[in-house]
This record gives C-alpha cells, structure tokens and sequence, in this order.
C-alpha cells in the first residue's frame, strides 16, 4: 500500500488529505517510480477547483504532472532499478494518475534518466517548469544571445527559470510584474517594470517576448514588438484564456510573429541539453518552500493563497 491524494470531486485546499491505495502494478511500456519529490503547478489547482469534472478525466485521479524520483522496476524497459528519472507531462495526473502519491506509474516515454547534484527537492523544481521555459525560449522565439527579451508577468516559477536561462545565455531581459512589492523578486533580470496592461510606447528595441499574463495582454505585446520579433503564448497569468474578436491581420504587426507552446511533449534529446545546459552553468533552481508529504494539506492551502513566490516543491520522507 502507499499514500497518495485521490480525487473524484471538486475538492477545496482544506480537504486535502492522504488515502491508503494499493502501489500500482508494473505494465508493459511503463515504469514504477518511487517518488522523491514532486513540483506543484497552476495546472493541477485548476484540475481541483474545476477540471475534475470534465469528462475525459480519469476518476478517481491522483493529480500532478511531474516528479523526480528512482526506478523501482523498469519492466520491459531499458531503464534500471535505483535509476534517477523525471517524468511530467503526456496524460500524467489527468488520464492516468500522477505524482501527488508515493509511487507512480509512468510512461517510459514520458520518462528520463537525469545527472544531477541537485538534491531532491532542488531537481523537483526543474522538469516541468524548465522545460516550458526551455521549450518557450529555444524552440519557439529561437533566442539568441544578440535579442531582448520581454518577460511578461516573471514573478512566477516559470518567469524566474526563463530568466535564469536567458541570462545564462548571454542576452538582455526586461522582466515586468503588476505588483511593486515584487520587483526585488525579478532583480538578476536587467531591467524591472511594474506592469499596468500598457506597455506599448513604453519600451522599446523587444525582438523576443515571453507572454506569461496570456491573452489578457497578448494584444500589448504584439504591438511592441520590432519588425521581425517573436511573441511565445506560454501563461495565462491574466486569467482570460482565449480572446473573441481577435483579428491575425490587425492585431498582429507586420513582420510580427506570434506562437506558443505546449508543454505536452518533452523528449529525451530535449531533456538531455536541458540538463546539460543547466550543469554547465551551474543553474540552481529558485525554490519558494518546501514541504513535507504529511503536510499535503498545508501545501496547497499555501498554493491557493497564492503567497509563496516560488515554486512550491513537496518532497518524501527519507
């Protein structure tokens, strides 16, 4: 048996609690991972408050879409036992159950092996979040050393990751909050603005933008950009989740292009620069607190306030 959080219902931060369930059978083309530690994400508080009762959800459902861990039985799989992994994404915590237990069943395509000093609950902060960042950078605005990089709404997990990432690379970042009590949160970017929703006129000289407020602004920032810039889709910070009435031949400058990512599909050759780019130069993730399993309750009450800057990581007991 294992603990893990189950849910078949809308379910409050206050009635979290840990069920005793059976530790899931190894399947062929899957792995049995004892988890480690595991990230919360924006994405499993709304599976909780609203997406549960969606009909393609898997119910009952442990939520989460990301740990890190080692293999426990790696079925007809090249991975070993004792093996450190990641595994996010690919259906995790919504088609099939996901991290928020003591073991989970995963994909072994949704799963990689990993090298890395981090301690757990440090390398529990990268998979989901850095490879959306990494994704978001490198595969759709193509950065480079040369751009300038908008970030917008960076106080978050993902903002700070991005921009340890571009300033690792070498370029320019002007990262913005909508808060002013938040800007020594965003200080290793190399420059702050607090963000009031018009940010056009304002700056100038953007080729690259990150768009982590969403639709919300989107508009915004496509009008800001130079001729030739990228904006990436990647947050909804903003609350608004699609735009009616958005027009591509007008509110998409000339010369402008916009697209966006989707965190859905990570792959080994990905993984594998990920981390090596984050070992060579020495990235530490940012890490806003850090609980105990037991305390899973308490965990996403603190998610919920929305008080913790920082991603918020869960880790097992020894």
């Amino acid at each position: 048996m294992m603990k893990a959080v189950v849910l078949d219902k809308i379910t409050q931060a206050k009635d979290i609690f840990l069920s005793d369930i059976p530790i899931p059978e190894v399947k062929q083309g899957w792995v049995l991972i004892k988890v480690k530690a595991f990230g919360m994400n924006h994405s499993e508080q709304i599976l909780r408050l609203n997406e549960i009762e969606a009909y393609y959800i898997k119910k009952p459902i442990i939520p989460g879409i990301e740990c890190v861990g080692e293999i426990v039985d790696g079925s007809d799989t090249d991975f070993k036992k004792g093996q450190k992994v990641i595994t996010l994404m690919g259906g995790m915590g919504r088609g099939f159950n996901g991290s928020y237990a003591e073991y989970v069943l995963a994909p072994a395509h949704h799963t990689f092996a990993v090298e890395s000093g981090l301690k757990w609950e440090q390398l529990a902060a990268i998979p989901e979040t850095f490879f959306t960042a990494w994704g978001s950078l490198f595969e759709c605005l193509h950065l480079t050393p040369k751009d300038t990089l908008l970030i917008r709404g960076a106080t978050c997990a993902l903002g700070y990751a991005s921009i340890q990432l571009a300033k690792a690379l070498g370029c320019k970042v002007i990262a913005t909050t909508h808060r002013t009590d938040k800007l020594p949160l965003i200080s290793n970017a190399d420059m702050q603005i607090v963000d009031d929703g018009i940010l056009k006129d304002k700056i100038k000289g953007i080729t690259k933008a990150l768009e982590l407020v969403g639709p919300k602004t989107i508009r915004d920032t496509l009008a800001l950009m130079e001729k030739g810039g990228i904006v990436c889709n990647t947050g909804i910070l903003g609350g608004v989740f699609s735009l009616n009435g958005f027009d591509p031949i007008k509110d998409i400058p000339n010369g402008v292009y916009l697209t966006g990512f989707f965190s859905n599909y990570p792959t080994k050759q990905i993984i594998d620069d990920m981390f090596r780019f984050l070992n060579e130069n020495n990235i530490e993730p940012q890490i806003g607190k850090v609980f105990d399993f037991a305390d899973i309750c308490e965990a996403v009450i603190a998610q919920d306030s929305g008080k913790v800057n920082g991603k918020i990581i869960v880790k097992m007991s020894d």
